[in-house]
């Protein structure tokens, strides 16, 4: 590649990259699954579009795998333990025994009602077989669901692929040879070993990223996930799941009390949502639009059969052990999403050489859009009837930047080094320019809303709220009172760069 390609492929992906973030806007507001405009891009983008041609399924399936490798990472970074602490045991056996029932059912069904092989059949079936996390909390993130029933969700989400992944890889082999004792043994050993994994590099990279201390504060988040990561191809070098190793790695590691945790989950959302756009983007490319409408009704028959019946027996076989009501079974039924997952894995037998596998790729498409449509709006509404949530509940407050940017304001935090002139002077004196306002000081530990009166002492953090507008003025009001005290206009101090 020469230096000029390099500078419009670089081009090319800013702007695919930027049509992306901009696409999360209006999926959010529509109650959507960022994935459909993302799959759209690429789809746009390519042969039918602008037309690049990618038809490498070998490389969409080894940048996909390192894709859900990172979206797993910052799924576990972003979970907390206490919301999934209760609902582990019938989130493990949603992600096992319900993947199993519900890939067998669909298989069956799509053997019989379709005339597909048995192992497409099969295929198909464990393709489809695991709710993705992506798709479902995209748009739970609109509905101020039960903690119970948010973190079940959350928790299978986050098991069910390497289950989903160990089935694909068996049924690609060619000839298939089903061997029921051989099936068992490498799940229980590839989930044993990569659960065992995760949690050892999680448990003893905490440790270690306690007792290290960093030159640099951004180095924090690098290092904790990367040590995700390394869970993941650990894992998958010991022929062990790095899918599983990857979540309770990151899970692990939030819920070990690191510090920086805010700047750490932030930067795994940040990469998070990058590996999503990458994938979506490379899976749209990856599809040729005219193949598609052959495949729209074995698509729709398999998503029907999907929605209406294997995932609702599953569900009722994995939960009917745990009490859980049957207004949550329901729901839980119906908030199955599909994702990124089912089309990445729907390479694997591409690649393997699995006959007639191409169809498989363009039927998991169409059910993934079509029927993310079908379910993703209409979440909220479901929990209302279901009596889940009251019909005039608002939206669950998000702790993040997005409220902030939505009101035109800035989040701005500092610490009150040693020999700042900022100590013993109050709220008051300070005097930053309005509407900027201390919203909250951290204080040996203990954090309080200060009042006019309250002084300013050494190692105080301060949390700042301002509008964009003022945000420069208000930081040279905090320069120049920290240079010169709270007499600081009077010494021709303004706080200036210097």
């Amino acid at each position: 590649m020469s230096l000029h390609q390099l500078y419009v492929a670089l081009f090319i992906g800013g702007l695919v990259l930027l049509a992306s973030i901009a696409a999360t806007r209006l999926a959010t507001g529509a109650g959507l699954p960022s994935l459909l405009l993302f799959l759209g891009v690429g789809v746009l983008v390519g042969e039918a579009g602008i037309g690049l041609n990618f038809d490498s399924a070998q490389l969409a399936q080894g940048l996909g795998t390192a894709a859900l490798g990172f979206i797993l990472v910052e799924g576990g970074l972003t979970t907390r333990f206490s919301d999934i602490r209760q609902v582990l045991a019938p989130a493990a056996v949603l992600a096992t025994v319900g993947v199993g029932v519900s890939m067998l059912v669909t298989a069956a069904a799509v053997h019989w009602l379709l005339g597909m092989n048995w192992q497409l059949a099969l295929l198909l079936g464990a393709i489809v077989s695991s709710t993705d996390a992506a798709a479902v909390f995209s748009v739970l993130r609109v509905v101020p669901l039960p903690r119970r029933v948010g973190g079940l969700l959350e928790a299978e989400s986050g098991f069910n692929d390497a289950p989903a992944v160990i089935l694909v890889l068996l049924f690609s082999t060619t000839p298939l040879e089903l061997d029921p004792g051989a099936i068992v043994a490498t799940l229980v050993y590839e989930l044993a070993v990569g659960a065992a994994i995760g949690l050892g590099v999680g448990f003893l990279g905490a440790m270690a990223l306690r007792r290290i201390a960093l030159p640099a504060a951004g180095l924090y988040p690098l290092a904790t996930f990367g040590l995700g990561m390394l869970a993941f191809a650990a894992a998958g070098s010991a022929h062990a799941s790095g899918f599983i190793a990857a979540y309770l790695a990151g899970v692990m590691l939030a819920n070990s009390g690191l510090p920086h945790r805010s700047a750490t989950r932030s930067f795994a959302e940040g990469s998070g949502w990058l590996a999503q756009i990458g994938l979506f983007v490379i899976l749209g490319l990856l599809v040729s639009p005219n193949e598609l409408p052959g495949e729209v009704v074995p698509a729709i028959v398999t998503g029907l059969v999907l929605l209406l019946l294997a995932r609702p027996i599953s569900v009722m076989a994995s939960l009917i052990g745990f009490r859980v009501p049957w207004q949550e079974q329901a729901f839980v039924s119906w908030a199955g999403l599909r994702g990124a997952v089912p089309i990445v894995l729907a390479t694997y037998p591409i690649v393997a050489g699995v006959p007639d596998s191409i169809r498989l790729l363009n039927i998991v498409f169409i059910l993934v859009v079509v029927f993310t449509l079908v379910q993703g709006p209409g979440l909220r509404r479901i929990a209302e009837r279901l009596n889940l949530i009251p019909r005039d509940t608002t939206r669950e407050i998000q702790v993040d930047a997005a409220p902030l940017d939505v009101l035109g304001a800035e989040l701005i935090t500092m610490t009150v080094s040693p020999g700042s002139r900022l100590h013993n002077v109050t709220v008051l004196e300070l005097r930053l320019p309005d509407p900027s306002v201390i919203t909250l000081i951290i204080r040996a530990g203990q954090s309080f809303v200060p009042q006019l009166v309250t002084r300013l002492e050494i190692g105080d953090e301060l949390l700042i709220v301002t509008t964009t507008a003022m945000r420069e003025a208000a930081e040279r009001r905090l320069r120049a009172v920290s240079r010169r005290g709270k007499l600081a206009y009077w010494f021709d101090e303004y706080g200036e760069h210097g």
